[in-house]
Parts: C-alpha cells; structure tokens; sequence
C-alpha cells in the first residue's frame, strides 16, 4: 500500500470519527424537521455519503457543516412530502412515542424522551416546510439566522419572520388540551351527530381554524385523507362516519368502528377551548393492542 493511499483511509476514519462524534445531534435536528425517526436516519446517511463525497480540507467547522446539509436534506424532504399530501392517503404522521419492545435503543429513547415529542411535532407539521426549518434551527438549535437564510434562499430578515411567523403557531396550538371528560364527551357527540346530519355549519363551529385530521397507514380506502383547516376538514367529514360509536380512548373522549366488538378504526380527538384542534384515525393493529378503547352509552 503506498503512502497516498495510506493517507486517504486514514482521513476517511477521521471523517468517520467526526461524523460519528455528530450523529446524535444531526438525528436530533432531522427528527424535528421530520417527524420520523426512519426518514430522520435516512438524511443522517445521505449527509454522510455527502461528506464522505465533499472535500473535507476546505470544511471550517465540520459540525455547522454538516448541520446545514442535515437541514438542506430535510427540507427538500418536507417539500417532496408537501406534494404527496395532494395525493389521497399520503400520510405523514409523526412518530409515535411508544413503550418499546426488547432490545430497545437507548439513544432513540433518549431521542424521544426529550422536550419535543408528539404534541409539538404535530403543530410542527402544519408549518410551510421553509418556516418549520427556520423554527427548529433558530429555536431549537441556536442556528443563526444568516445561517438559516443561506439554506432556504431568503435574506436573513425574511428568516426571521419565518422563524416569527412559526413561533406564533407553535405558541398558539401548544396549549394544554381541555381535560374535562364530560366537555370533551359534549365536543365529540356534538360533532357526529352534525357529521350524519351533514350539517357543515355545526361541524365548522366545533373545528379549530387550524384543525389537522390524519389517517394512519391502515385506515381503509375510502375514509379520510390528510386534511388541514376547518373548511377541508368539516368537508371531509360531512355525511360519514354513521358506523362510529361513542368511546373512551386512553380516557378521553372519542368514537369506535368496529366489528363483532373488535375496534377496526379509533378515532382520537384533541380539543382546545372547546374546538377540535386534531383527529386522528387509527387503524395499525399493533397500535391499536396499545390503546385503552371502551365502548360507551
């Protein structure tokens, strides 16, 4: 082996050392642009073979380096998911932070143990994918905004107004959800009775502005797509879920459809102020093992 060669693989471990020394940090970063620990793993990987491609001589700081290709990555993601969502049952939901089974990973673990989990990736979700990167870069992770504005292609003032502008709708939809259980029942009742009437006056006045509804994977062809607002989302509903009946899911308010008392589909509500700010429809058998779902009235 010559002496070039000998040089280039040991600058490739020293990549690979640096890369290694970041990679907590850059899963951090491209889970709460993301929402999904896979896709997260998937832009850690390509900023890796990125970095592995690049010449590493002329990087300064190879952390800030490779935080902007992490961020770079993940929003070309966000763009490409915004335009699947125009497709019916394209759904994007964030992760779920769940009990895991054996052999767990104690990194993702700590990953999802942190102050950002489920309720905040989902306002997350609702952001334009250039304001959701401003919000997590600046808020989140300190990056400046001259930093932020070279990545999305705007000034660093337009970077602020982004980072502005998602602030404000995280402040706004992060507030705790109503807890008690006979306003929520009140809230839910309401809602489908005025979906089978297909009354879309009374579902527009239950819906927060900003409501998000989500199916997961395994809700069956032919019910709800991913929908955000109360126009789309009170469209969605109007005239369905005749099937459904009253039920207590982890507690809280909600509704069933099952079959030969086998639930098929749980429907869970968030409900802020007495508006519903989310919908979930799930279906996924596994997850379905793991909710508390009881029949009522």
């Amino acid at each position: 082996m010559d002496e070039h060669t000998d040089g280039r693989e040991h600058d490739q471990r020293w990549l690979g050392e640096q890369f290694e020394a970041n990679r907590t940090h850059l899963r951090a970063v491209a889970y709460r642009m993301l929402g999904s620990l896979h896709e997260a793993e998937d832009a850690v990987q390509e900023s890796w073979l990125r970095l592995s491609r690049a010449d590493a001589s002329a990087i300064e700081n190879l952390s800030g380096w490779l935080t902007t290709v992490v961020a770079r990555i993940c929003l070309d993601m966000l763009r490409s998911r915004e335009a699947r969502r125009e497709q019916p049952f394209a759904v994007d939901a964030p992760d779920p932070i769940m009990p895991q089974e054996s052999g767990s990973d104690p990194e993702r673990e700590a990953l999802l143990a942190e102050s950002v989990g489920l309720a905040m990736l989902v306002v997350l979700d609702t952001l334009d994918p250039a304001e959701r990167l401003a919000f997590v870069l600046h808020d989140l992770f300190s990056v400046s905004f001259d930093e932020i504005a070279n990545i999305v292609g705007r000034t660093p003032t337009a970077a602020r107004q982004l980072a502005s502008r998602a602030r404000r709708r995280v402040r706004g939809a992060t507030a705790p959800p109503d807890t008690d259980l006979a306003q929520q029942r009140v809230v839910v009742d309401a809602f489908f009775a005025a979906s089978r009437a297909g009354n879309f006056d009374a579902l527009l006045a239950l819906l927060d502005p900003n409501v998000v509804a989500r199916a997961d994977h395994a809700v069956p062809v032919g019910a709800l797509q991913v929908t955000r607002g109360a126009t789309a989302v009170a469209n969605q509903f109007l005239g369905r879920a005749r099937a459904a009946q009253p039920a207590l899911v982890n507690g809280t308010a909600g509704a069933v459809w099952a079959s030969n008392g086998r639930p098929i589909v749980v429907f869970d509500f968030i409900i802020r102020q007495g508006k519903i700010v989310e919908i979930n429809l799930l279906a996924d058998r596994a997850l379905l093992r793991q909710l508390d779902v009881t029949t009522v009235g």
